[in-house]
């Protein structure tokens, strides 16, 4: 068990990190807003660049085990049978969006998006000159989120080329079911539709929590095509190494066709470390990952008691994966950007919920991938500006 490391993490180490989490404020500001967690590098990661640096093995990424050290893993944690000639090395997952939009529709095409949804989604779509279509979540009763599977019939009836999943989902958390994405994707197959999936969460699930491929429910042959990293999960973004997985011989060699001329030259800016470690945390069977969804869920309960004694209020249901909790402060009275009297009078940085559309308005996403001590600190913060 790794949970006296994840515990033993503080602040005067942690401002010595000169990542985007820990630069992008002055230090009297508490950062909880960007999918960074703050715990040590997994040994298995550790000793990986050690050893490369060691050997001097800076050179162009070779991707020599990273397809199969991930088609091991995806049936290992996964029980998902993958071929390694459908695995493509990317440098990260949005990257892996571009190219496949550019590679598998048109200019102009509509493609549709869950909101609120992972901000670079609206950046990423329009970039490549493709046009936004919201098909936004369901809540039920409880508040629950759910695709809107009538709408997104709607929305491919009308003539959107591409759906964009988030699954899980950022920022709500939630691991779609079998029988919904299975539904999603006989709705495209219908339609002819392309699925591009961002499974870059699958591994942080909660215990007890089963994350469900899509190319697993999708029909031999589809048109859709999944992205995934060990970023998020081994919090290695930085070193830009992600993969993409295609869902037919005929995607596979578009893309590859694609990629052998985009000139975005995609494939020269996947970092050699990031291969290196990427492989690594997918071999790596120490149990790391597990104590550390283990401790992700004592992290997410503990909030949801902050949150209740605290803020009342306040509507919180805690994420089925991710690291990140999805709060809606609308009877807080602060305000539609409650992220900015959090910021200003509680010297306390969370993510604003409108980046991720106006569904997100009076939202905030907090990062709880933190030690509990600094996560009490975040929610002392937050209930200081309520009193100020």
């Amino acid at each position: 068990m790794v949970t006296n490391e994840f515990e033993r993490i503080d602040l005067e180490n942690l401002r010595k990190r000169t990542s985007e989490k820990w630069i992008t404020y002055p230090p009297d500001i508490l950062p909880a807003f960007v999918a960074e967690m703050d715990f040590p590098l997994a040994p298995a990661i550790r000793r990986c660049l050690i050893d490369a640096t060691e050997r001097s093995d800076c050179g162009y990424a070779g991707l020599v085990d990273l397809a199969p050290a991930f088609c091991d893993f995806a049936l290992r944690k996964f029980g998902w049978t993958i071929d390694e000639k459908f695995v493509i090395g990317l440098p990260d997952v949005m990257a892996g969006v571009t190219e496949a939009l550019e590679a598998l529709t048109q200019p102009g095409a509509g493609v549709v998006i869950n909101p609120p949804v992972y901000p670079p989604f609206f950046e990423v779509i329009r970039a490549a000159q493709r046009e936004v279509v919201e098909v936004p979540l369901m809540r039920d009763a409880g508040g629950v989120y759910g695709l809107d599977l009538d709408g997104l019939e709607r929305a491919f009836a009308a003539g959107a080329q591409a759906y964009l999943l988030c699954s899980p989902h950022n920022p709500v958390g939630a691991v779609w079911p079998r029988e919904k994405l299975a539904q999603a994707a006989a709705l495209a197959r219908r339609y002819n539709v392309l699925v591009i999936a961002d499974e870059i969460h699958a591994p942080l699930t909660m215990p007890g929590v089963a994350y469900v491929p899509f190319l697993s429910v999708a029909e031999e042959g589809s048109r859709c095509i999944a992205l995934l990293s060990a970023s998020k999960a081994w919090n290695i973004p930085g070193l830009k190494c992600a993969l993409a997985v295609a869902g037919s011989d005929a995607v596979l060699k578009t893309m590859i066709g694609h990629l052998n001329v985009s000139p975005s030259n995609v494939r020269f800016r996947i970092g050699q470390f990031g291969a290196l470690a990427s492989a690594a945390a997918f071999r790596d069977e120490s149990g790391w990952l597990d104590d550390l969804r283990e401790y992700l869920d004592s992290n997410r309960r503990l909030l949801k008691d902050l949150l209740r004694d605290r803020f009342p209020a306040a509507r919180y249901h805690m994420p089925q994966a991710t690291y990140l909790a999805w709060i809606d402060c609308a009877d807080l009275g602060i305000g539609n950007d409650p992220a900015r009297v959090f910021l200003k009078r509680g010297r306390v940085a969370l993510e604003r919920g409108y980046k991720f559309g106006s569904q997100g308005s009076s939202y905030v996403r907090l990062n709880f991938g933190t030690s509990r001590t600094i996560l009490r600190e975040i929610v002392d913060r937050m209930s200081a500006a309520m009193r100020d």
